[in-house]
């Protein structure tokens, strides 16, 4: 790791980024949680936050499986309760980025003229370019649903920190 007093100018750019999901209890609160904890790891100047689109969680807890797969792996996120993605998050950050397509979709529904698709790209499209493909929602899956898509969303949160922090940035 790189310290903070070291570290090129790209890695002083402060960002905003937004996590979301449908209940903001499974795949948004474990990114929100991986992409802090690589995050503070590397000195990077991020928040992140996480919200989702349908609204039947709020102030919930994380999933318990989310949390316990998050832990396993080094990353507590019981902390976080979960909240409504609301148009306005628009002015708040500079990046909001869906799990999947339907999320992207209520997202511009939410939004209405506040959208801008400038700020908003699926996660996986880090780390598989172009792909579309969506985070799977593990709600009412197996233990095992929560480790896959763990693996997924911590790959693709590497691969936006490489891509945010690089000096060619496409």
């Amino acid at each position: 790791m790189i310290p903070p007093t070291s570290l090129p100018p790209t890695f002083a750019i402060k960002m905003k980024i937004l996590m979301v999901c449908l209940g903001n209890i499974c795949r948004s609160p474990i990114a929100e949680g991986i992409l802090q904890h690589k995050c503070k790891e590397q000195g990077l100047l991020w928040e992140v936050d996480s919200a989702g689109t349908n609204g039947y969680h709020n102030g919930e807890p994380p999933h318990y499986m989310s949390q316990e797969v998050s832990i396993l792996n080094g990353v507590d996120i019981s902390g976080q309760r979960s909240m409504t993605f609301k148009a306005e998050a628009f002015d708040q950050f500079d990046l909001i980025i869906p799990m999947a397509a339907d999320v992207m979709r209520e997202i511009k529904y939410i939004a209405k003229e506040k959208y801008d698709p400038q700020k908003v790209q699926l996660l996986l499209n880090y780390s598989l370019p172009g792909k579309d493909m969506d985070v799977p929602d593990p709600w009412g899956r197996s233990e095992a649903a929560f480790h896959e898509v763990y693996g997924l969303i911590e790959e693709a949160c590497e691969a936006m920190i490489r891509k945010h922090t690089s000096k060619k940035q496409p």
